[in-house]
């Protein structure tokens, strides 16, 4: 359930006037194991450390197992969702691309992540407007970040 209090825009053009700066940070969001283990098989990803819990509390140096980073990233636009709400002038949001990712840290099972977004940059282009996101993701009581990503969307028209 949302507990962040979403800034609603009328579209996407007042964008551009919170350029540069943070916009807001979501609510936290548990990663479950039942989550992690639907994402292995999406993707075919079920290494163990995983999948495998008596083999992750063995042999792992988290002692848990541990959510994909890819799955994390694609937690992304979730948690967006209750930091940024665009309600008019929209034809259609596309995710462009990812200029840089990093996972500086796991996401052990059942722990919770929420996001914290900045608008980087704003570019009106023909049909649409592009918007650079910083996104760092963070693991509750944790010190660094499990991920942390310039995210590029098209706001069309």
């Amino acid at each position: 359930m949302p507990t962040a209090i979403p800034i609603i825009l009328e579209a996407p053009g007042a964008l551009e006037q919170l350029a540069g700066r943070e916009i807001g940070v979501s609510g936290w969001l548990e990663v479950t194991q039942d989550r992690i283990a639907q994402f292995a098989e999406a993707t075919e990803d079920r290494q163990w450390i995983h999948l495998d819990r008596s083999r992750a509390e063995r042999e792992s140096p988290f002692g848990a197992t541990v959510a994909h980073g890819f799955l994390t990233l694609s937690l992304i636009s979730r948690l967006m969702q209750e930091v940024v709400q665009i309600r008019g002038g929209l034809r259609m949001t596309v995710n462009y691309g990812l200029n840089r990712v990093r996972f500086p840290t796991p996401v052990t099972a059942a722990s919770k992540i929420r996001g914290r977004f900045s608008l980087e940059s704003f570019k009106a282009l023909a049909d649409c407007v592009e918007a650079v996101w910083g996104v760092s993701v963070e693991v509750e009581n944790s010190d660094k970040p499990c991920c942390i990503a310039e995210w590029v969307i098209r706001y069309y028209f």
